[in-house]
């Protein structure tokens, strides 16, 4: 014995099934992601600019590891080449950018620089924001030979590059 499942005929516009959204469910819908994105997409922004300050401060912190290990190699500052410390052919004026792989953000320098080579034992490492991008407002960054790091006009020992 053979039984069907009885079969219900739906008229267009009748009540008994819904037939989809109404406009105001999917207004109401638009509107929760609308509000969610202008809260998400701020603090994304935060997060990618602390992201890319953290980036650039431990490429600066490589960059006096590199010093003094060279220091140590020469046994003095005079000898050390700026390519070696740098890890990439800086520019004329002693200058990379960085990052190297990706649209550059800083600008990064070793003074005092010859553009040849560290003369002296005291250096600073200088993280220049590039103006047209995205660093732009989040201020200079740099370190020198005792450890003082500073962020914009902040300066210290401890935490002043967050």
């Amino acid at each position: 014995m053979v039984t069907s499942l009885p079969t219900t005929a739906y008229k267009a516009g009748s009540n008994s099934e819904p037939n989809g959204f109404t406009l105001i469910e999917l207004m109401i819908v638009v509107a929760v992601i609308g509000v969610l994105a202008t809260i998400a997409y701020p603090s994304y922004q935060g997060y990618a600019q602390s992201t890319n300050r953290a980036d650039m401060m431990s490429e600066m912190q490589q960059i006096a590891l590199r010093i003094e290990s060279n220091k140590i190699n020469y046994r003095r500052y005079d000898r050390i080449p700026l390519v070696t410390i740098m890890s990439t052919a800086p520019a004329a004026n002693g200058s990379v950018r960085f990052p190297r792989s990706a649209t550059a953000l800083y600008t990064v320098t070793v003074t005092p620089n010859d553009a040849t080579t560290l003369s002296s034992r005291d250096w600073t490492i200088t993280a220049v924001p590039i103006v047209t991008q995205r660093m732009a407002t989040d201020g200079t960054l740099t370190l020198d030979n005792a450890g003082e790091k500073c962020r914009g006009s902040v300066c210290g020992l401890s935490d002043e590059w967050r």
